[in-house]
């Protein structure tokens, strides 16, 4: 299944199911909570919030208008040494408006409980124990410290965040890395705001919602008290017993799985004023970007290019040698400095003369480079793995943007801010599902980040094995395409014998001479070559005059990663794989072959893994080929158990032994 199915599919609309209220108040701790020493549904837990409640309403004034207000209480008990960093309380708002008051944050209601002697100690929090803090130009955060917190106590505290902010709601998470026993959330929304309530990820949550009577109270300009009443929509959202979320291996970004709600405005209808839409389309959000003047504009920012162009292009006709020649001449010119984002900082003409730049700056010269060279080129915007996933138009849900050229019809992607990429080869937190190309005429296109193609690793290696069972041989390995950048990433700046000191112990302690390595650091279109010898003595188990050999040696694959019971998320590759292995084993004088493993295949549905092991001999050698494909970069959760059998079926089936017999 598509990564983007996968997500719409966790964003639903909430249902209206009717739950009974329940009395989940600050102040009312009981003994009982107190000497609890461990969590009732999740024993391994070092904490957990036995409630989480909110709620957002509006307020007015003449000046301002309406604001939201969103109300925050927690209770938490500590259960473990582990648990007390929740003695910390962190909060952010924002403060970067340009047009609007920055938001309001504060805490009340702090207080720590713990038990002694079957009496309940309440230590309240002084101003001693609260922190304010510039983030950055956008973002100021407050902390809090509760005292006398120790394994059993129960913090409680409230916060208010007020906004002026209408637009986007700070969203109601309702799943931690411990469990929720009970969240509620509540809101009331006058009826001149339409918003559509979401629903991030795997929990049902109930809700219920009516529409009520709303009433405000107001100063007008002559300092006179005012009153207004209206329509408003009252809604409620809850849960119980949230389980923890726990990190899986391959996850793309945990936070696109976390239960939360989120409130998207899709229309302003305020008395005697014209109707206002939020919804956007991708048509829309693309007109938008382009006509700022950090996007649209260093587009179409080319002449002081003109003298390099002219001079890296000598004698260079075909538009995939130009492009080849442009895309490295901004790659090695140009530095990242290591900030993300699709408008421009300082601007093409002061980053091309610094040599420095933002993604955007470094990636629109190298667009206004192959557009003055005569190559089709656009802007493509894109959300990194780590920013999460805009599955509905928003400018806000884009952090980067990348290259798209089109050659013959052919659509290549590049990103020139990165040392090691190369065309078709993006950095890998850009391969997060889709992105949107835009054009100059306000027209978009959704764009596959995605790789079709197989990144494919190639090993050969030619050994033999003496009568002591010592393993002696050759290693060439090709990686090809993101296989080689993975690669490259990792390595590229170790030393050889850092590097080789943990080859050798991935290859079970083997002794490794005579490495050399081709294509990291220079020529990155072309694959990472590794060769070296080895010696190994732990490959073969001698039992009296039997010798036991794994036929993949030490490239057995002996544990599954897919070993959890039930999986939450999807499971997420990166990119199409391919591994394949070329074995070429001599066995010693004086022995013969009695048995081999059998050959394999194994094949997923729709092919998404398709595994082959195959064995033959012919005289005192003995081939193995074993090649392992990865055909889709996601697989939903409900496909994880097939996933779990068969690589449970690939260690079985390699956990065969070659049996060599003395004559």
């Amino acid at each position: 299944m598509k990564l983007y199915a996968i997500i719409i599919s966790i964003i639903l609309i909430l249902t209206s199911i009717t739950v009974k209220a329940q009395n989940y108040e600050l102040g009312k701790v009981t003994v009982a909570e107190l000497e609890e020493t461990v969590h009732p549904k999740d024993s391994s837990a070092p904490a957990a919030i036995l409630f989480k409640k909110a709620k957002t309403f509006f307020i007015y004034d003449i000046k301002n208008g309406f604001t939201a207000n969103h109300v925050y209480e927690f209770k938490i008990k500590i259960y473990k040494k582990e648990g007390l960093s929740w003695a910390n309380q962190k909060v952010k708002y924002y403060v970067g408006y340009e047009n609007m008051n920055k938001d309001y944050l504060e805490f009340s209601n702090a207080f720590t409980y713990n038990i002694e002697n079957k009496n309940i100690i309440k230590t309240k929090l002084d101003g001693q124990g609260v922190f304010k803090t510039n983030v950055n130009k956008y973002w100021n955060e407050k902390t809090i410290t509760f005292p006398n917190v120790k394994v059993g106590s129960i913090l409680e505290f409230k916060y208010i965040l007020k906004s002026e902010n209408i637009v986007n709601f700070p969203d109601f998470q309702c799943q931690y890395d411990v469990p929720v026993n009970y969240f509620q959330y509540k809101t009331e929304i006058p009826e001149f705001y339409i918003y559509k309530p979401l629903l991030i990820g795997y929990q049902n949550i109930a809700s219920e919602s009516k529409m009520v009577g709303g009433h405000q109270n107001f100063t007008n300009e002559y300092n006179q008290s005012r009153s207004f009443n209206y329509r408003q929509i009252d809604a409620v959202y809850s849960c119980k017993d949230i389980p923890a979320l726990i990190e899986e291996l391959y996850v793309d970004n945990l936070e696109n799985y976390r239960i939360s709600i989120r409130h998207e405005l899709e229309r302003v209808r305020l008395p005697e004023q014209p109707v206002k839409d939020y919804a956007q389309t991708w048509e829309g959000v693309a007109t938008t970007i382009f006509k700022n003047e950090n996007f649209g504009k260093q587009l179409n920012e080319k002449m002081f290019l003109t003298e390099d162009l002219n001079r890296i292009l000598i004698d260079i006709n075909s538009p995939e040698e130009r492009l080849n020649v442009i895309f490295k001449f901004v790659q090695n010119k140009m530095n990242w400095d290591e900030k993300n984002d699709y408008y421009t900082d300082k601007g093409v003409k002061e980053a091309y003369k610094n040599q420095t730049g933002n993604v955007a700056e470094i990636n629109f010269i190298l667009i206004n480079m192959l557009q003055f060279a005569g190559i089709k080129a656009n802007p493509v915007l894109v959300s990194t793995i780590e920013n999460g996933t805009p599955v509905y138009p928003t400018r806000t849900g884009f952090n980067y943007v990348i290259a798209a050229a089109e050659i013959d019809g052919k659509q290549i992607l590049l990103d020139a801010s990165h040392k090691f990429t190369s065309p078709d080869i993006l950095p890998l937190n850009v391969l997060n599902w889709k992105g949107r190309l835009i054009k100059s005429d306000g027209s978009s296109e959704e764009i596959n980040l995605v790789p079709a193609t197989q990144s494919k690793e190639n090993v050969m290696m030619i050994a033999k094995i003496n009568n002591s069972g010592v393993l002696q041989g050759k290693i060439r390995n090709h990686k090809l395409d993101y296989d080689a950048y993975r690669f490259r990433i990792a390595n590229a700046n170790k030393s050889t014998g850092n590097y080789l000191e943990k080859l050798e112990e991935q290859l079970e302690n083997a002794k490794i001479s005579n490495y050399a390595v081709e294509n990291i650091k220079t020529n990155v279109e072309k694959p990472v070559i590794e060769a070296f010898d080895f010696i190994s003595e732990n490959q073969c188990e001698i039992i009296g005059d039997k010798m036991f050999i794994s036929p993949m040696l030490f490239f057995t694959t002996t544990k599954n990663y897919f070993n959890q019971e039930k999986r939450q998320m999807p499971v997420y590759f990166g990119y199409p794989s391919q591994e394949k292995l070329n074995i070429n084993l001599e066995i010693p004088e004086g022995y013969s072959i009695e048995a081999l493993p059998k050959p394999i295949q194994i094949v997923a549905e729709n092919n998404g893994i398709l595994y082959r092991f195959n064995i033959n001999n012919e005289g005192n050698k003995i081939q193995i080929v074993c090649s392992t494909e990865i055909n889709s970069s996601i697989f939903a959760a409900d496909q994880y158990d097939g996933l779990k059998e068969i690589f449970q079926k690939i260690i079985t089936s390699q956990g065969e032994k070659i049996i060599l017999k003395k004559i």
